[in-house]
């Protein structure tokens, strides 16, 4: 077979008959949106890599679960990160620090500089950005960095979520309106933004 004209579903077939290549092909098309969401959940490469790899050796596993009439193979591995991502969090450092602050605000947050918005716009202020996604609550974290960083619908969103379609509309218009108060110090003036979403800015 030729793994790069393959669907992802006809991949796995091919890795599960012993496929070598299929698997190479599958991992190097799926492993960057995996290693990124889980980057913008955790705020750490390092913890990213571990979580991308522990994906795809869940994948490999005899057990594994994909059933291509619940949902496409991507959406099954974002939904394994997710779950990775939030047993990271449970226990680690990262969830307790995000409400430590006495007004609600996570290290990363305080530590946002005051950059104009317009720089915000362009390469150098990406960090920036990243680390006001960073700082909100997990719930609206992954839907921003769902559908607003990895373009995903929200119907598939919502399968990885395992919520109604309606919650993650809600979730993200909620994510949306705390990115823009968590940056609109660095908005001069500020009625020139009404209609800014800062989180596109991070694709």
């Amino acid at each position: 077979m030729t793994p790069e004209r393959h669907s992802d579903e006809e991949l796995l077939l091919a890795m599960r008959s012993g496929d070598e290549e299929a698997f190479v092909t599958l991992y190097r098309r799926r492993q960057g949106a995996i290693y990124r969401f889980a980057l913008h959940m955790t705020g750490s490469a390092s913890t990213a890599e571990d979580i991308t790899q522990d994906v795809f050796l869940a994948l490999i596993r005899e057990k594994c679960a994909y059933d291509p009439q619940k949902g496409t193979l991507p959406g099954y591995l974002f939904g394994i990160a997710r779950k990775l991502v939030l047993r990271h969090l449970e226990r680690g450092r990262l969830a307790a620090e995000q409400d430590r602050d006495s007004e609600g605000r996570s290290v990363a947050e305080v530590a946002v500089t005051a950059d104009p918005m317009t720089d915000l716009m362009h390469r150098e202020g990406v960090a920036e950005l990243r680390r006001a996604v960073l700082a909100l609550p997990k719930r609206y974290r992954e839907v921003v960095v769902l559908c607003d960083l990895e373009e995903m619908d929200y119907a598939a969103a919502a399968v990885v979520l395992e919520c109604p379609i309606g919650t993650v509309r809600s979730r993200l218009h909620r994510a949306r309106f705390l990115l823009f108060d968590r940056l609109r110090h660095k908005i001069e003036p500020p009625r020139r933004l009404g209609g800014l979403n800062p989180a596109r800015s991070l694709i």
